[in-house]
């Protein structure tokens, strides 16, 4: 249960090493846009290679070769999905979501909060994690493509 040999300890210790070296190497390649997170496809790919690494290290059926192509097609699909919706306005809509007012000229948007499933209470924690204890001080509350809340004060 707490150990059961060398091997296996070594066996974790090089793929470890391998998988991390060639993780780094592969995201130095393919440039920062691939652990963005300025979507939720950019969070999914960020999410998807941890938990490819972390499977290559640990599960011994998945060879080192193997994690390399699953973390290689992953960066992949990422870059073509970037590539493609920069090109294309269909998939571009299709893709990224786009920004929504909550709140706006002190007034809160009911039918958008509705609709993006978000309470009036979510959206003054997020005010008052600012450092704004009062609506009044608010210009703009804005859903975030990559689902952050900004705040955005009638000073700015």
């Amino acid at each position: 249960m707490f150990f059961d040999t060398w091997g296996d300890l070594f066996r974790i210790l090089v793929i470890g090493i391998f998988s991390y070296v060639y993780l780094m190497i592969l995201l130095r390649i393919s440039g920062k846009r691939t652990l963005s997170k300025l979507n939720a496809f950019d969070l999914i790919v960020t999410v998807a290679l941890g938990s490819t690494l972390s499977s290559v290290i640990v599960n011994k059926s998945i060879s080192l070769t193997e994690g390399f192509l699953a973390m290689t097609l992953l960066v992949l699909l990422q870059y073509l999905v970037a590539y493609t919706t920069i090109r294309s306005k269909k998939i571009k809509s299709f893709i990224k979501a786009e920004p929504r007012l909550l709140f706006y000229e002190d007034e809160f948007r009911d039918e958008a909060m509705e609709d993006e499933r978000i309470a009036r209470d979510e959206v003054m924690q997020v005010v008052r994690q600012q450092g704004m204890q009062e609506m009044d001080k608010v210009a703009a509350v804005i859903l975030e493509t990559n689902g952050k809340i900004s705040v955005i004060s009638k000073s700015s």
